[in-house]
């Protein structure tokens, strides 16, 4: 069943919903519980919403166009599950694990190891300090890889205002760095 050609899929050649759903879930499953942790900083909240974003995604498959690609929508319907969970709870002062970190293992010293780990924690905790619509862009350009284009199409706003909030969310972050001193070992 999933032994289908990704080309099929991505084209919108698919026997079944059922199927169709499956392949996304298995090729999409982690980077949608990922994103979803990076809105809402709880596991087994973000759990839930991946869960939620593959129901919607069965529930509308039939309305999908191809107009974007598979990642773009299910990345913007994800995006919109989590605004509307932060909208109906508090999520402040909630720790950010290093959950989606994409550094990779070298031969490093127990000690160099725990540096790392606590720069990359602070950074992400002065990162999430930022009002949401910088964090968002940062979010997903750093850390998800999106391109300009991508964020603009997922976020349904231009590209010169993903360029904009960058620019502003970076300089933010430094003050937030600088106001809080360096954190350089």
């Amino acid at each position: 069943m999933l032994e289908k050609k990704k080309s099929d899929f991505m084209e919108g050649n698919y026997s079944n919903k059922e199927e169709t759903i499956e392949w996304l879930m298995n090729e999409y499953g982690k980077s949608v519980v990922r994103l979803a942790f990076t809105f809402v900083k709880k596991e087994q909240i973000a759990e839930d919403i991946a869960q939620d974003v593959f129901i919607k995604c069965y529930q509308n498959l039939d309305t999908f166009r191809n107009e974007s690609s598979y990642k773009t929508w299910i990345y913007r319907i994800t995006v919109n599950l989590c605004k509307d969970r932060l909208k109906s709870w508090n999520f402040r002062n909630i720790v950010l694990t290093d959950f989606f970190s994409k550094s990779k293992i070298t031969n490093t010293t127990p000690e160099s190891e725990l540096l790392n780990l606590e720069r990359k924690t602070d950074l992400s905790l002065k990162v999430l300090s930022l009002p949401i619509k910088y964090r968002e862009v940062i979010i997903l350009y750093y850390y998800e890889e999106l391109s300009y284009n991508q964020i603009a199409d997922l976020l349904d706003i231009s590209v010169q205002t993903i360029k904009s909030r960058l620019h502003r969310g970076r300089l933010n972050l430094k003050k937030i760095i600088e106001e809080g001193g360096r954190n350089d070992g």
